[in-house]
């Protein structure tokens, strides 16, 4: 399901708005720095084994990486109305591969599995980079969180309409949505975060960081309900420029 975004979000106009995003904010980072903390603890306890520090030492890293990310994005954001982005042809699976390589630590310290599905055909599409890269490292920390114990998150790349569009997917085996969860948050998205109830754990705030970078590339992002969880995803324009791959 294809969603049109609405007007760009105006920090100097919308408080409303800009107070929703920094509770969701602190909403969404609470989570990763009391983990942080309740690890730390368990080191000054001293009674956990070496191999044991290791792997505590070394979720606190991931953690405070994907703390650092959203931080990062959120700035990011309060400066959309004032940066340029520009958009150039880009090969989706070389920039998918590298979150994969990435995030799998993260994945395997939560033993759950991440991948992305193989692709015969290379395919090119139109974005900024750096938009794109931060769009979908926001649909796979929300999958990450909401797939089972020992369960998967897949990225998924597909043309669509002909060629025309490409789609960049994340799909995750979650709570399931309701039918008409995005038509009710499609046009909120715009304005400010929005909660969603099948998913108590989440702020709604990379839901909308994502539809703000998505909107600046000209772009949709949207939702496919499953029996056994959603695959977020986003819609761009394809490129054809197949020589430069």
């Amino acid at each position: 399901m294809s969603v049109r975004q609405g007007k760009g979000f105006d920090p100097n106009i919308d408080i409303d708005g800009g107070l929703s995003s920094v509770v969701a904010a602190a909403h969404e980072l609470k989570s990763p720095l009391v983990l942080v903390r309740q690890l730390s603890l368990m080191l000054e306890a001293g009674d956990v084994s070496s191999s044991e520090t290791q792997k505590i030492l070394q979720q606190i890293t991931l953690t405070s990486e994907k703390a650092l990310r959203l931080t990062s994005d959120l700035t990011k954001v309060a400066r959309l109305e004032d940066a340029m982005f520009n958009l150039e042809p880009l090969n989706p699976q070389q920039l998918c591969e590298d979150i994969v390589t990435e995030l799998k630590p993260l994945f395997d310290a939560h033993g759950k599995d991440f991948m992305l599905a193989s692709r015969k055909h290379p395919l090119l599409l139109v974005a900024n980079r750096d938009l794109l890269r931060r769009i979908i490292m926001n649909f796979t920390d929300n999958a990450l969180n909401y797939t089972g114990d020992n369960g998967s998150v897949e990225i998924q790349i597909k043309a669509l309409n002909a060629g025309k569009t490409i789609r960049l997917g994340v799909r995750d085996f979650g709570p399931a949505l309701s039918s008409d969860l995005w038509s009710s948050l499609r046009d909120k998205l715009s304005k400010a975060p929005q909660n969603i109830h099948a998913r108590p754990l989440s702020s709604g705030l990379g839901l909308y960081i994502s539809s703000q970078f998505a909107e600046a590339m000209e772009g949709n992002i949207g939702v496919i309900r499953h029996r056994n969880g959603a695959t977020f995803y986003i819609d761009l324009q394809a490129s054809h420029q197949l020589s430069l791959l």
